[in-house]
């Protein structure tokens, strides 16, 4: 059962590491390499800042983006800024989000996101909660998808194999780890079990692992549709 009030709490501790970990950082951090492909450690900070911002929008009934060109000039005008600056931007966003997600509201209304994309207030939370997390371990600075919780990694897990389920694109396949067992995919043709830790299938499912470490069944590894 979805808690969003649980999961704003959940945000803010999230948020509260990650501002700890970027704060031992040093300026010259901000213009390194993170792990996500043409993206420096200050587009993530800058990234963060805004989808928070976006999220008060969509708490707020405006739309989430002006526009998908708007976003991405935005994180490119704030990715070069000084260690500081991204700190206080990182702290005052995520203060922005909490005060949304602390006005009484209807938590059962549809809001819209990105793209079209439509999906419960009460999950608006713990979207953000991934963003948080995910794109922590994406700055490379020490944190990995196995210091993730366990309910944070059985929750996303659920939540990406729902993402995939019925794309036609990739095949019915079945994901086992030690925390559960779910379906995803299409439904035509064999289906691949896909087994692993319960980090190296959240990686795998996330974009974050190639899943080299992952036992395969009935198949070959599947290629998944980009986040």
């Amino acid at each position: 059962m979805i808690d969003p009030l649980n999961d704003l709490r959940s945000v803010r501790e999230a948020t509260d590491r990650l501002l700890t970990a970027v704060a031992a950082l040093d300026n010259a951090a901000v213009a390194r390499s993170s792990r996500l492909p043409g993206w420096t450690l200050g587009h993530v900070l800058a990234h963060l800042s805004r989808n928070a911002d976006a999220l008060v929008n969509v708490l707020q009934g405006r739309p989430m983006y002006v526009s998908g060109e708007a976003r991405n000039a935005d994180i490119e005008r704030d990715a070069p800024r000084p260690l500081a600056g991204q700190l206080d931007d990182l702290r005052e966003s995520a203060a922005r989000f909490q005060d949304a997600g602390s006005v009484p509201a209807d938590w059962d209304r549809t809001v819209e996101l990105r793209n079209g994309i439509t999906d419960r207030a009460a999950r608006v939370p713990f979207r953000r909660l991934i963003e948080v997390e995910l794109h922590h371990v994406d700055l490379g600075i020490g944190y990995e998808l196995e210091d993730l919780s366990k309910e944070f990694t059985q929750r996303e897990t659920d939540f990406l194999a729902q993402r995939f389920r019925g794309a036609a694109n990739v095949p019915p396949t079945r994901v086992r780890t030690t925390g559960g067992e779910w379906r995803t995919g299409g439904d035509e043709g064999p289906e691949v079990t896909v087994s692993g830790t319960p980090a190296d299938v959240l990686g795998w499912l996330a974009g974050r692992r190639e899943g080299a470490a992952l036992e395969v069944s009935g198949g070959p590894l599947p290629v998944l549709p980009p986040l």
